[in-house]
């Protein structure tokens, strides 16, 4: 076994043995609205996991680059909404022009084919394609320090208040998803990116 402690890690490298580590890890990809600018921000993010189903929960850690504070962040922390997506294999191309990293009045979708589509309860908008969005609001918000003080990530908790389904992706009799339909991308580490193959089945022991 290879071994590193911490303390001869920069953060670079630590960053690649906790995102090549951690996989394949879901992306979510989240518009935010500045409703005064009325840009629309898009972003991947693939530090993103569910939280809970009591509360449908969804938890996104934004790190902070060079110290500042990126728009996501910003308008979930001034604003208190969003959307979130999953990233279907159709659309991966799209969503990484999103990851440009553009002004603040500057909209990451107008590099993209996409298409907004107003939200049922929340202002922003999402975005049609996806076969997934969720809309959501800031439940919990914890900004995360370093040792000597320095906020490096941006950490939510996102309550779900909507979901929204494409027709194929989802059985409404049954209420799953079908996951063969979705075609799901996760997120890897650098520039690479998996979708599933083979799923099988592992019953839980009683």
């Amino acid at each position: 076994m290879h071994h590193y402690s911490i303390e001869e890690l920069d953060n670079s490298r630590m960053y690649k043995m906790i995102s090549g580590s951690i996989i394949p890890r879901a992306i979510g990809w989240i518009t935010t609205l500045d409703e005064e600018s009325e840009v629309v921000n898009a972003a991947p993010f693939s530090f993103t996991s569910g939280v809970s189903n009591e509360m449908p929960l969804i938890s996104m850690a934004i790190l902070r680059k060079d110290g500042e504070t990126k728009d996501s962040a910003r308008n979930l922390l001034k604003y208190k909404n969003g959307v979130v997506h999953i990233v279907s294999a159709d659309i991966v191309d799209e969503m990484n022009e999103t990851a440009a990293n553009l002004k603040a009045d500057e909209s990451e979708l107008d590099r993209t084919n996409l298409h907004l589509i107003p939200s049922t309860r929340v202002k922003t908008p999402g975005i049609k394609e996806a076969k997934i969005r969720m809309e959501v609001t800031v439940y919990d918000y914890h900004p995360v320090k370093d040792r000597a003080g320095k906020i490096v990530t941006d950490f939510f908790f996102l309550e779900v208040t909507d979901f929204h389904f494409d027709e194929a992706v989802f059985d409404v009799e049954k209420e799953y998803i079908r996951v063969e339909a979705l075609q799901p991308v996760a997120r890897l580490a650098g520039p690479y990116y998996a979708t599933l193959d083979d799923v099988y089945r592992k019953d839980r022991p009683q």
